[in-house]
């Protein structure tokens, strides 16, 4: 008796371009079985679902996306991603940064929608005009159209995103959300240091034996998942700059240069190298294979 087995990995491919102008980085890809473990972003993440069934955890709740959804996901907000089906799926996703979208809402009377006080009123939109307009912006930066394409369709897309976006009412802020806040801005002052959490609790002002329980119940991550997330969103920025992995490794805290590849590689389904070819243009405009 005989059996084979298939291994989905084989038919995934991912194609980044990387807008120079504004820094806005376009994904195009398509994955069977896991996609992505949890991971987040600098930016500010809108795509759509082109062709299958697309399921990933945000906000602590579970999403599915099918062809013509809009997928809203906030800067620093943890996902992953996977196939529930066995054809997979394929989207086209646009990186937007914090600072560019911070200019162009700003012109809209909207303040700074970036930053991550600032939340999608849903995760998952059923907005046709919507999906439409990133779709349209998605083109013009991925195919290089052109600025005057890419400008226009990107305000178009800033306008329908505007009416997606809500400001939470501010409140009052508790002792134990205050020691949350301390910590969170100390792992990002210090996120190339090898922190402990005899260091992490003293300067939050929390016993260890709690901080990593009310950490998680804030962020819904550990400190030590929190701090890999905020190393890999610093290595993306420095390995689009075009630094070579080895510096990049060192430059926001892991042991080495293996290191950096496997939590990145876990996250973005692409090696450091890969992910550089792509995102500073230097590979064929023939859609890549994952490595």
């Amino acid at each position: 008796m005989t059996s084979s087995t298939h291994d989905p990995s084989a038919n995934d491919w991912i194609n980044i371009r990387r807008d120079r102008d504004t820094g806005i980085e376009s994904v195009h890809a398509h994955f069977q079985g896991h996609a992505y473990e949890p991971h987040d972003h600098d930016e500010m993440l809108v795509g759509v679902t082109q062709q299958g069934v697309q399921r990933f955890s945000c906000h602590r709740s579970l999403h599915t996306s099918t062809p013509g959804r809009s997928i809203l996901i906030e800067p620093g907000a943890v996902h992953d991603g996977h196939a529930p089906e066995p054809e997979g799926f394929t989207y086209a996703m646009l990186y937007l940064p914090q600072t560019w979208v911070a200019g162009m809402t700003d012109r809209l009377g909207l303040g700074d929608a970036s930053a991550l006080e600032a939340a999608f009123r849903s995760t998952l939109a059923d907005d046709s005009q919507l999906s439409a307009s990133i779709q349209q912006a998605f083109l013009a930066i991925h195919n290089e159209e052109g600025r005057l394409a890419r400008d226009q369709s990107l305000d178009h897309l800033i306008g329908m995103l505007a009416r997606h976006i809500y400001r939470p009412t501010p409140s009052g802020k508790a002792d134990a959300d205050f020691e949350m806040q301390r910590a969170r801005e100390y792992l990002h002052a210090h996120l190339s240091d090898d922190i402990g959490l005899d260091e992490l609790a003293m300067h939050s002002g929390i016993d260890r034996f709690r901080l990593t329980r009310q950490f998680k119940r804030a962020f819904g991550q550990t400190p030590h998942a929190y701090l890999v997330r905020l190393r890999l969103r610093a290595a993306r920025i420095l390995l689009a700059s075009g630094q070579a992995p080895v510096d990049v490794a060192a430059a926001v805290g892991f042991a080495d240069q293996s290191h950096l590849g496997l939590w990145f590689r876990r996250a973005y389904r692409l090696t450091p190298a890969g992910y550089q070819r792509q995102c500073t243009n230097l590979t064929d405009r023939e859609t890549a294979r994952l490595p």
